[in-house]
């Protein structure tokens, strides 16, 4: 919706996604196993919230797939662990809201680091919510894949390998997305917005296009 009404070009409207999901995890990870989080290739994609999709199928640690890593390194990753993992990513903003009412500096330092990418038109990859019409089960939401930002904005976005049950997780995250999605979209154009910008001749007929 926001991508229509500001009329930029393909890229330069997009969200902060599941940045601070995938630094949740990343950290956890690096805990668990005993390395730097910077040093590992690991995404939380989808939405951010409750449908969000660790991806583990595709985690690599120093060129090593994640579960050789940390059996070299005496950590395995029991399901158990795993499913410890998973709760902790994806309840974290619940219990940060709980212990002080928001999680007002962890955004604030996600948003940081993107405003320095395209800044210093670092191509960093970053697992930022944005339309992705070349994928079919996406169409009419925006989620979180990796892409890769700069100066023009997101400028390339990446498909990691899924696991078959990681697909499904994804596709069940871009109904619920695409759900919420026409029930903004229903809203603007039924609701008093609508009726404002009319009277106001601003931007009535973007939103009910």
């Amino acid at each position: 919706m926001v991508c229509r009404l500001a009329a930029l070009p393909a890229g330069q409207v997009f969200g902060t996604g599941t940045i601070l999901d995938t630094a949740r995890f990343r950290n956890m990870l690096g805990e668990h196993v005993g390395v730097a989080p910077q040093s590992i290739h690991a995404y939380v994609l989808g939405e951010h919230g409750d449908s969000e999709v660790l991806v583990w199928s595709s985690i690599s640690i120093g060129g090593v797939n994640v579960n050789d890593f940390a059996a070299q390194m005496g950590r395995p990753l029991t399901p158990e662990v795993k499913c410890h993992m998973d709760d902790c990513v994806r309840q974290a903003a619940y219990r940060i809201i709980d212990g002080k009412g928001a999680t007002n500096y962890g955004i604030g330092a996600g948003i940081a680091n993107i405003v320095r990418a395209v800044r210093d038109n670092s191509r960093t990859v970053m697992t930022l919510s944005a339309p992705a019409p070349e994928l079919e089960y996406v169409h009419g939401a925006c989620l979180s894949l990796p892409r890769i930002l700069g100066t023009r904005g997101i400028e390339t976005t990446l498909h990691p390998a899924l696991s078959k049950e990681e697909h499904e997780e994804i596709e069940h995250s871009a109904r619920i997305l695409r759900e919420a999605a026409s029930t903004i979209a229903y809203t603007l154009c039924n609701g008093p917005l609508l009726e404002r910008r009319k009277a106001t001749g601003i931007g009535a007929r973007r939103i009910a296009t």
